[in-house]
């Protein structure tokens, strides 16, 4: 039976059917799933795709973690499902306290769109399995509010615990701090990640296929478990 892994669709969602072909091609089932329906269809894992969910009115995400689906997605993670926030998504997963700190507007106060050097730094999550610890990948990254913040002593606890997953290479692109790409929970099952990986799983659309371990890594991850 394929690993089930659902993708959430809010309004405003931009990147869900990218997410979903990602499942797909990493080999698993992938289930779309409606932001207004709390039960999620005996889903495995979950991935909060990108966009502007609501309009990224009040704050980026704040608006998407109260859908009825954010109940069960909570209460999944807390008992351990994979759960991935790709941009809005991780936005989302910061909004529902998932995940500690916040994304701001980028320092240069511009939207960025660019093909983007980032360095995996924790190759022990369920989403990055597949890579290895210092493996160097080009994702795309589009953001406007990707600059990620936190206290001194949360940051110093994310470097300390292993729990920052990616950074950025060949210089920061939104200013987030530590040159922060993307954190995990202490569990290493909730990754929120603001580069797309998404959109480099296939050569003909994207800049390669440095991507995809994002989404076989789950893959993997899940088959291990059961």
């Amino acid at each position: 039976m394929a690993v089930r892994v659902g993708v959430v669709t809010f309004p405003g969602s931009l990147d869900d059917r990218d997410a979903l072909r990602a499942v797909r091609l990493a080999g698993a089932e992938p289930v779309p799933l409606w932001h207004g329906e709390k039960w999620l269809s005996d889903v495995q894992a979950v991935v909060l795709p990108g966009g502007f969910s609501y309009g990224d009115y009040l704050r980026c995400g704040a608006i998407a973690r109260f859908s009825p689906a954010m109940d069960s997605i909570v209460d999944g993670a807390r008992q351990g499902m994979p759960v991935l926030g790709i941009c809005n998504g991780f936005q989302v997963l910061c909004e529902a306290h998932l995940l500690p700190g916040a994304l701001i507007r980028n320092r240069s106060q511009k939207f960025i769109c660019r093909d983007q050097a980032v360095r995996i730094e924790n190759a022990g999550t369920a989403w990055t399995a597949d890579y290895e610890d210092g493996q160097q990948l080009v994702i795309p990254l589009k953001n406007a509010e990707g600059c990620y913040v936190a206290d001194e002593r949360t940051l110093d606890e994310l470097e300390g615990s292993g729990r920052v997953v990616a950074r950025y290479l060949d210089g920061n692109p939104n200013g987030s701090l530590r040159d922060i790409a993307g954190i995990c929970n202490a569990e290493g099952n909730v990754v929120g990640l603001m580069p797309h990986p998404e959109h480099a799983t296939d050569p003909l659309v994207g800049p390669g296929t440095d991507g995809l371990p994002f989404f076989s890594s789950v893959l993997r991850a899940l088959v291990g478990a059961a």
